[in-house]
């Protein structure tokens, strides 16, 4: 049987729960980037590492669900650690290059991840719609 494209309130679904985990996620980011540091730091860099790891769960889902606008999501992404970075001395925090290297490489890494991701998510769509065909 020859795939269809994946359409429907399934994939509408989808975009629209991934659209908003990245609003609420995108919100937590700023929550936790902008708030006056009251906890010690702990380890030397992994304050790095949760950049990181924040920005390649905003990215990911875009990527994998949303392939064709993954050059505007990784640009606005990159734009946002810009602007948090640009804000955080207003709030009492320290700017810092370090925070937004990581942030970026978070963001490619998403991206990175989410593309091959992508393909692999089609390709379990075509096989269940082939599955659902034969029965």
């Amino acid at each position: 049987m020859y795939f269809k494209q994946d359409t429907g309130p399934a994939r509408k679904q989808r975009r629209a729960f991934v659209i908003w985990a990245t609003v609420v996620l995108g919100c937590v980011i700023a929550l936790l980037t902008l708030m006056p540091v009251s906890v010690p730091k702990s380890l030397p860099g992994d304050d790095k590492l949760y950049h990181m790891l924040a920005f390649f769960g905003l990215t990911l889902p875009c990527a994998v669900i949303y392939p064709r606008a993954l050059v505007r999501v990784v640009l606005a992404a990159v734009l946002y650690g810009a602007l948090i970075e640009l804000i955080q001395p207003t709030v009492g925090r320290s700017r810092e290059m370090a925070d937004l290297i990581a942030d970026t490489t978070g963001v490619f890494l998403g991206a990175a991840i989410g593309w091959p991701l992508h393909h692999a998510f089609i390709a379990y769509l075509r096989k269940k719609a082939t599955v659902r065909s034969d029965t």
